[in-house]
């Protein structure tokens, strides 16, 4: 049997990570071994990123309904709070779109929150 020699899959591999790093500034685009430690870094970067996101998004949320919140009269906690014990099982995303698009439910909202005490 004849020897298999490994340059088609060598070739393949260093391609693929080249592939990846296609932008990267200076040699990191060009050279595999400079390529390869910048595309797993950028690899760990993303992973990091695609979990901060979700900590960004619900920040921006709970700050967009304190503000709608306190402009009917009341602050974050006892809105939510408010809304726990009257039964309105809304999640924080849903509840910032109606604080920006449709105010008068956000209000009503609101009006049931402070009166569930």
């Amino acid at each position: 049997m004849a020897r298999v020699k490994g340059a088609m899959m060598t070739r393949k591999r260093r391609n693929k990570v080249l592939k990846l790093a296609k932008g990267y500034f200076g040699a990191k685009s060009k050279h595999f071994k400079m390529a390869k430690e910048a595309v797993i870094k950028s690899g760990q970067y993303a992973y990091i990123g695609r979990r901060l996101k979700k900590r960004d998004f619900r920040r921006l949320w709970i700050t967009r309904i304190s503000a709608a919140a306190k402009s009917c009269g009341m602050n974050y906690s006892t809105f939510m709070h408010g809304l726990k014990v009257a039964g309105i099982d809304m999640n924080r995303k849903m509840l910032s779109e109606l604080a920006i698009s449709d105010m008068t439910a956000f209000k009503a909202l609101a009006e049931t929150a402070k009166n569930a005490k």
